[in-house]
């Protein structure tokens, strides 16, 4: 009869998306907010949102139920003509923004729409290889998208405001979105809409 061994590593080692080019939607925007980083020993603050594609060609068993791996790919949210943003943009439009669009653009027309994603595998500091999006592009013409499998979502600070799901995220999620003004803010609004105010006769 086998033993049940233990060793020293207590990380479980989760399996990445594989590299290559693959079919996939975006299902999910998340607006953060402005975050605090830092550069050549200046701070400096960029305002972002995670964008979430799912794969639907690599399906895989999570809790018993077979689901696509999911990718997402953090943005400063900005069209500057540098922008990362801007790059993969204009990548899956297979165009350049016009002046028009450039002025009024809402990153929310992304959701469930397909494309081609670039994947290539990096290795941290700590030596853990990690799945990263290098470009993104238009789908191949004459192939098709599997039907979306994951419900449509969106975070912001106005209409899609959402505390219930921001308490189920993983806490650096949650610690990202909770340090910026943008949280603070909608917190304070809150609590001020929130505060019952005295009868008054007229």
């Amino acid at each position: 009869m086998k033993g049940i061994l233990a060793t020293g590593n207590t990380e479980t080692k989760r399996e990445i998306v594989p590299s290559g080019t693959h079919i996939a939607r975006c299902y999910s925007m998340i607006h953060i907010g402005t975050v605090e980083w830092e550069w050549q020993g200046e701070t400096k603050y960029s305002n972002k949102i995670r964008v979430t594609f799912e794969l639907p060609h690599e399906m895989r068993d999570f809790g018993g139920e077979e689901k696509p791996m999911v990718i997402s790919k953090e943005y400063t949210l900005s069209l500057h003509e540098k922008s990362n943003l801007r790059r993969d943009l204009e990548g899956w439009r297979g165009k350049s923004f016009t002046n028009k669009e450039l002025a009024h653009f809402d990153i929310t027309n992304l959701i469930s729409k397909e494309c081609n994603i670039s994947i290539i595998h990096k290795t941290s500091k700590s030596g853990n290889e990690f799945a990263q999006i290098g470009s993104i592009s238009g789908i191949t013409k004459g192939t098709e998208c599997p039907k979306q499998f994951n419900d449509s979502f969106i975070f912001n600070y106005e209409d899609n405001f959402n505390e219930e799901w921001l308490e189920l995220q993983p806490e650096w999620i949650k610690d990202q979105i909770k340090n910026t003004d943008e949280y603070k803010n909608k917190m304070n609004q809150k609590k001020f809409q929130d505060t019952p105010t005295d009868d008054m006769p007229f």
